[in-house]
């Protein structure tokens, strides 16, 4: 083997993992008893938010900037994956006490 091909394969080895994207995560968020659990989160863009309704009265899950308007019902989940950075302050629609924050990062 070429020494200036070895040297091209180490270099790829080495930035190999920097090219690799990672993998999004998905972050699971409760309601039960007229309370969101937990009440701030921290994720990154591309991670999937998962809202899991334990309650038997539907909610939820309306972001004060628009970003978002999900709808819940009894006893199911429902998902929404983060398309921008910043922090999102959201509550249920239906129950205006029960509020949220989102924490995006890039």
């Amino acid at each position: 083997m070429k020494p200036g091909r070895l040297a091209s394969i180490a270099l790829a080895i080495i930035f190999l993992p920097m090219a690799v994207p990672a993998h999004a995560a998905t972050i699971e968020i409760t309601m039960e008893n007229l309370v969101i659990s937990p009440t701030e989160v921290s994720a990154k863009v591309g991670d999937t938010i998962r809202w899991v309704n334990k309650d038997v009265f539907a909610h939820t899950a309306t972001a004060k900037n628009g970003d978002f308007d999900v709808t819940l019902r009894p006893e199911k989940s429902a998902a929404f994956v983060l398309k921008k950075a910043g922090a999102v302050d959201y509550y249920c629609r239906y129950h205006p006490n029960m509020k949220a924050t989102l924490k995006v990062e890039p």
